[in-house]
């Protein structure tokens, strides 16, 4: 085979493969609600981990049958952190205590998802933000009762970077209705400041329906 056949053949294959793709059945859009729980990991050894309990929901436009852009948003009810802090020098006296607080992510990016008739595998690489009271909560009720107590005299953002890496599946029970029995993701929140120091690497589980819409060939 010389080299024109050669290249009319690779030529017929990538016609034949994006044909396929578009005649392809799949929705434009999917909209999904759904309970999640977030096992929290704070990085500052003084600060215990917790479990968050909440909801939430994703859109996602969908390019073509396997690619989609997805916003993924989600919000975790008060939940108690508890604070041990021995003295040091951000913390001359030490500090001990137990303070209530919030989570919430807002992340967007691609999704991947195939197809295979009722059974369909999704994986995600989402990017955005997280917004916590909790350390705020922390300033407010452990340093500004006792004077001196915190070498800082303003509560630390409320604002991070957040990631999720995860994978999760869609049970379709019908042509507009698919339960989504699990996801798990890793969840990397960056708050930064005095009470905790640098990354937090969570753990994320997700489930609930998913609804598709506007289906294309």
């Amino acid at each position: 085979m010389n080299a024109i056949s050669r290249a009319s053949l690779a030529a017929a294959c990538i016609v034949i493969l994006t044909l396929s793709v578009a005649a392809q059945e799949f929705p434009r859009a999917e909209l999904a609600f759904d309970y999640t729980f977030a096992r929290v990991n704070p990085s500052a050894a003084y600060t215990k981990g917790h479990s968050l309990n909440g909801g939430g929901g994703a859109l996602v436009y969908n390019v073509n049958p396997y690619l989609g852009l997805k916003m993924d948003l989600q919000g975790y009810g008060s939940n108690t952190t508890s604070f041990v802090i021995p003295p040091n020098n951000i913390f001359p006296g030490g500090l001990s205590g137990r303070v209530h607080g919030n989570l919430f992510t807002y992340m967007f990016g691609p999704q991947i998802k195939v197809r295979a008739h009722n059974f369909q595998p999704f994986g995600h690489l989402l990017l955005g933000g997280g917004h916590s009271n909790v350390y705020g909560n922390a300033f407010k009720q452990l340093c500004q009762p006792l004077p001196g107590s915190c070498d800082f005299s303003k509560a630390p953002s409320a604002n991070a970077f957040a990631m999720a890496v995860g994978v999760g599946v869609d049970i379709q029970i019908n042509k507009t209705i698919s339960f989504r029995p699990g996801e798990v993701d890793y969840l990397l929140t960056v708050f930064s400041n005095p009470f905790t120091n640098g990354n937090q690497n969570n753990f994320r589980y997700t489930a609930g329906i998913n609804f598709s819409f506007g289906g294309t060939k």
